[in-house]
């Protein structure tokens, strides 16, 4: 097995999400505590009980969201004796790879609950609330987003923002030009084109004011080499310089998540066979079955799945 280490970013979060591993480990515990401590929030209680509605406020659901995959991560080397570098890379989705960074070593946990905090109230705040949108056009190919893209341009900021998978790309921007890149992907024969239920229009130019929160924090924040390569969502590429790293996660914010490509390079260049997608749900897993057949993706959230993935790599199963 080839190993790469994946970590899932907004849209997986429910409400429950790592009680279980909380309730059956006290390596997992820790984490949500460490987590609480830093933010001085009770995030695991609204992890645990809700509402939803809160825990989705994107201030809540980046920190909470990473706490969960690094209770996984703390989990598999506590219980498992399964480090991060038994994978050749990490990689995240979006706030993600604050996660990504974080089991390889290059945040602390603390500190990584911080930045995301900021994150997500900057981002919140960039926008004023009906002013930007963002659309999933599904079932189009990079060149037909590109043609609604450019369509939308005429009205206003309109980007591509998370190239997820083939046939799965979402688009960013105003909403007039949002709307006239839907209007061209439907005009191009593209049955699937809709608006999200999205507070803001993230990974555009129009987060600009939240990048500069985030170049301002990160320059006084303390990043590490990895002790694994980290594959960037702006580059699609492998990362092991600290300063590089801190000046991608402020691209991050206005840039497109290649995800896609992401996943292709870990697989195709990097030889990795298998995903494991540490924390909340299995989004990242169901995209990959769309990306490749050369590769499988592992859920890793609960007891079981966890002793079933040490099984695997001792050989056991």
């Amino acid at each position: 097995m080839n190993l790469a280490f994946v970590f899932p970013g907004q849209g997986s979060q429910s409400v429950g999400m790592g009680q279980a591993l909380a309730a059956d480990f006290v390596s997992a515990r820790a984490v949500f505590q460490e987590v609480d401590d830093a933010l001085g929030q009770n995030l695991s209680g609204l992890m645990a009980d809700g509402p939803i509605e809160e825990l989705t406020l994107t201030e809540n659901a980046q920190p909470a969201l990473m706490a969960c995959s690094m209770a996984v991560m703390a989990v598999l080397e506590s219980e498992f004796e399964i480090a991060v570098s038994a994978g050749g890379f990490v990689a995240g989705h979006s706030l993600g790879e604050y996660s990504a960074l974080c089991a390889a070593g290059s945040l602390s946990i603390t500190d990584a609950a911080k930045l995301l905090k900021l994150r997500g109230q900057a981002m919140q705040k960039a926008v004023p609330v009906g002013k930007g949108t963002m659309a999933a056009l599904l079932g189009a190919d990079e060149n037909l987003a590109l043609q609604s893209v450019t369509a939308g341009l005429v009205e206003g900021v309109c980007q591509i923002a998370n190239d997820n998978a083939p046939g799965q790309i979402v688009i960013s921007g105003s909403v007039s030009a949002i709307d006239a890149a839907i209007s061209k992907a439907q005009e191009l024969g593209l049955k699937k084109a809709m608006k999200l239920p999205v507070s803001a229009p993230f990974h555009c130019e129009m987060m600009q004011p939240a990048a500069d929160a985030m170049q301002e924090a990160l320059a006084k924040a303390t990043i590490l080499p990895p002790k694994v390569p980290v594959i960037a969502n702006v580059t699609a590429r492998p990362c092991e310089d600290a300063e590089a790293i801190r000046s991608q996660l402020v691209e991050q914010v206005t840039g497109r998540v290649r995800w896609r490509e992401s996943v292709l390079w870990m697989v195709e260049e990097g030889g990795i066979d298998t995903l494991a997608e540490a924390g909340s749900g299995k989004v990242l897993s169901t995209m990959l079955k769309r990306t490749t057949k050369a590769a499988k993706g592992i859920p890793l959230n609960a007891a079981d799945n966890l002793e079933a993935f040490s099984a695997s790599l001792r050989g056991d199963a």
